[in-house]
C-alpha cells in the first residue's frame, strides 16, 4: 500500500473477499540521505495514511525500508544514465527491481501450504492465464488510467504472483467505492512523478544537486550555427522546448550527442528532425523470456502496438528480433521525441508482451531515400 486511494481501494475490495491480508508500505527513498533529517518528509504522511486505513479495515500493517536497495538499483543506474544524455524511465524499472523484486523477497512462505503468499497492488492492470498456465499481463478497462507499461518489465514468475483488483475498475469507479466506503483517502490527490523529487519543484534543480556541470554548444541543426551553451546535456529531454535567450523562434531539441557533449535543436516543435519511426533495444526483456513470439524471428516480423512514454496512444508497429536478442521496432506513424534510455513496451491487442530500454532510433524514411539513390 502506498497511502493512495488506489491501493486503499485494492485493499478493501480484498477485505470483502475475505483474504488472509496483511499489508506492507515501501519506503523507497531516504531524506537523510540529503538533508540528515526525515522532517518534511513525503513517505510519513503516505504511512500514516496506510496504517489509519488498514486500522479501519482490521489488518495488520508494517513498512519494509527498501531506500538502500532502490538507490542502489534504480537512482545510481538512472543518474549515470542522465548524465550520459538519454533519458531513463524509473518507474518501470522500479517495478522490477523494487516492487516486483526486493519486496517480493520479503514475502513470507504460508506455512501451512508450502506457497508463496499473493502480492496485491493498485495498478491499473488486469491479469489473465493462458490455455498452458502461464500469466499474461492485460491493460485495464480504464484506458486513461492502464499501467500495463509500468509492468512490461516484471518478471513472469513475478506476474504469477500478481492481483491487480482494480483492473476491471475506471478511476471515477474507484474514488465512486472510496467514498461509499469511506475510505480516509478517499479525496487524496493524485501522486504524480518520480518519488524522489516530491514536492522539490524544478526536476533540473534536483538533478544539478547530484549531477556536475558540463558545459558544451547548442547547435542550430538546421543551420549547423553554435547558438547557446548548455550546462549538461541531463538538463534536456529530446522532443522538448530548449530555453535559448533571445531566440525569436522557439527552439526544440532535436538530438543528443555524448560524445561531443552537444546538444542539437531545431526552429519549431514540428519540425521533421523531432520524429521517429525506428526504435532499436540491445536489452530486450519479454515477460515470457523463454518463448518470445516466434514471428519476431521471420522476414515480415511481429504485427503489434508500441508505447515509449506511459500518456502515449498504443501504435502499430512491426517487431524484429536478430539472432543476438537485438530488437528493432518500426512505428507505423513517426514519434515525437523518443530518446534513447526510454522505454519501448508492446501489445498483441490487450496483451503486454515486454519491453526494453531504446538504445538508438531513426527515421525510415531517409534509409529508403538513400536505397532510392
Amino acid at each position: 500500500m502506498s497511502g493512495g486511494v488506489d491501493s486503499s481501494v485494492a485493499a478493501r475490495l480484498l477485505a470483502d473477499k475475505d483474504y488472509d491480508l496483511s499489508a506492507v508500505f515501501m519506503r523507497n527513498w531516504d531524506t537523510r540521505d540529503e538533508s540528515g533529517t526525515d522532517i518534511g518528509c513525503e513517505w510519513e504522511k503516505d504511512w500514516q495514511d496506510v496504517q489509519q486505513v488498514c486500522k479501519s479495515l482490521g489488518i495488520p500493517c508494517r513498512m519494509i525500508d527498501l531506500s538502500r536497495q532502490y538507490w542502489n538499483r534504480i537512482f545510481e543506474p538512472a543518474l549515470r544514465i542522465w548524465e550520459s544524455g538519454e533519458t531513463p524511465n524509473p518507474d518501470v524499472w522500479c517495478n522490477r527491481e523494487i516492487k516486483f523484486g526486493a519486496l517480493l523477497e520479503h514475502l513470507p512462505m504460508d506455512s501451512r501450504s508450502g506457497q508463496r503468499s499473493w502480492f496485491a497492488t493498485g495498478h491499473y492492470a488486469r491479469k489473465d492465464w493462458s490455455l498452458d498456465g502461464r500469466p499474461k499481463l492485460l491493460t485495464a478497462k480504464d484506458e486513461l488510467k492502464d499501467q500495463s507499461f509500468y509492468l512490461s518489465s516484471i518478471s513472469e514468475t513475478g506476474l504469477a504472483r500478481a492481483l491487480f483488483p482494480l483492473g476491471s475498475l475506471t478511476k471515477v469507479e474507484v474514488r465512486k467505492l472510496a467514498r461509499q466506503y469511506h475510505i480516509e483517502t478517499a479525496e487524496r490527490p493524485e501522486s504524480m512523478g518520480l518519488c524522489f523529487v516530491g514536492e522539490r519543484g524544478k526536476f533540473s534543480d534536483f538533478l544539478s544537486s547530484y549531477i556536475p556541470f558540463n558545459p558544451g554548444p547548442i547547435i542550430d541543426l538546421t543551420t549547423g550555427t553554435e547558438i547557446a551553451t548548455h550546462q549538461g546535456l541531463w538538463g534536456y529531454t529530446i522532443g522538448q522546448k530548449a530555453r535559448i535567450p533571445g531566440m525569436l523562434q522557439k527552439m526544440f531539441v532535436a538530438r543528443k550527442e555524448h560524445l561531443s557533449n552537444t546538444v542539437y535543436v531545431v526552429p519549431g516543435g514540428n519540425h521533421e528532425a523531432l520524429y521517429m519511426d525506428v526504435v532499436n533495444s540491445r536489452d530486450w526483456a519479454w515477460i515470457w523470456r523463454d518463448s518470445p513470439p516466434q514471428e519476431v524471428f521471420s522476414d515480415s516480423g511481429l504485427r503489434a502496438l508500441v508505447k515509449v512514454r506511459h500518456r502515449a496512444k498504443n501504435t502499430p508497429c512491426t517487431v524484429h528480433q536478430d539472432p543476438n536478442g537485438h530488437v528493432t521496432i518500426t512505428i507505423d506513424e513517426p514519434q515525437k521525441g523518443v530518446s534513447p534510455g526510454q522505454v519501448a513496451a508492446i501489445w498483441r491487442d490487450d496483451w503486454c508482451l515486454g519491453c526494453g530500454t531504446i538504445t538508438t532510433t531513426d527515421q525510415s524514411w531517409h534509409n529508403n531515400l538513400k536505397k532510392d539513390i
